[in-house]
């Protein structure tokens, strides 16, 4: 650990940072962040001859939450349906009886239960998971398409060659700009708008998951203290293991 500091303001940032000498900021060549332009603005500011790099778990996360997205759209319209199902079975008085698909699952529950089988790919999916892409695939077609746009995009991380990957996003952008999914639209401009920083990743494939992982670890520490009395305190046991 290098720096602790309060806040994410960027005038915050660089104010702690330029603490450490400029001739050792000046060897650092590149560093890993998410999207956050304050963050951005601290790191151009402070290491100058650094190469900025937006992480591939915050690019990846974008479309994995679009994705996500429009299957909770999805389910949103299905409990408006049922409601309104029930709202008419009451009217008639009669008992309301759900829709039950192939797989003895609502639709609101098919919709609820395919959340991790989009976050894997299909020949991870065990067989009960094959029924139920299969069912969901063929009642939400958006859904389908949603998810195998993800998973172009997902790909396109498997190349070594900057162009090759500018390319293939360049080419994933231009289609999603024709294509009826809106929200991959705005996941297709946030990457446009960033693009630069996107590429640098495939110059030496440098990610910031010991970052994340470290940060994970102090959350952990303080959930094992059941919270945190005494902060200043903390920090220096931080700074004892840590630092």
């Amino acid at each position: 650990m290098v720096a602790c500091i309060k806040g994410t303001k960027s005038i915050d940032i660089i104010t702690v940072l330029e603490r450490i000498d400029l001739t050792k900021r000046d060897l650092v060549l590149e560093v890993t962040l998410d999207m956050a332009k304050n963050m951005e603005t601290a790191t151009r500011n402070v290491f100058k001859n650094a190469s900025l790099v937006t992480d591939r778990f915050h690019v990846v996360r974008l479309a994995m939450e679009a994705l996500q997205h429009v299957r909770i759209q999805q389910g949103w319209k299905e409990l408006e349906i049922e409601n309104q199902a029930v709202a008419l079975a009451k009217s008639l008085k009669q008992k309301y009886i759900p829709i039950v698909l192939a797989n003895d699952e609502t639709p609101r529950q098919l919709l609820a239960r395919s959340r991790y089988i989009l976050v894997k790919k299909k020949i991870n999916w065990t067989e009960n998971q094959k029924e139920r892409a299969d069912i969901l695939f063929k009642k939400y077609p958006e859904i389908e398409q949603a998810y195998h746009q993800t998973l172009a995009f997902r790909s396109i991380y498997e190349e070594h060659k900057k162009s090759d990957a500018e390319r293939r996003f360049k080419e994933w952008i231009s289609e999603i700009e024709v294509s009826e999914t809106t929200t991959f639209k705005t996941v297709a401009n946030t990457v446009n708008n960033n693009l630069t920083n996107i590429l640098n990743f495939f110059n030496n494939r440098n990610t910031n998951a010991n970052a994340e992982s470290f940060n994970s670890k102090i959350k952990l520490f303080r959930a094992n203290q059941r919270g945190v009395t005494d902060t200043t305190f903390f920090l220096f046991r931080l700074y004892k293991l840590f630092a």
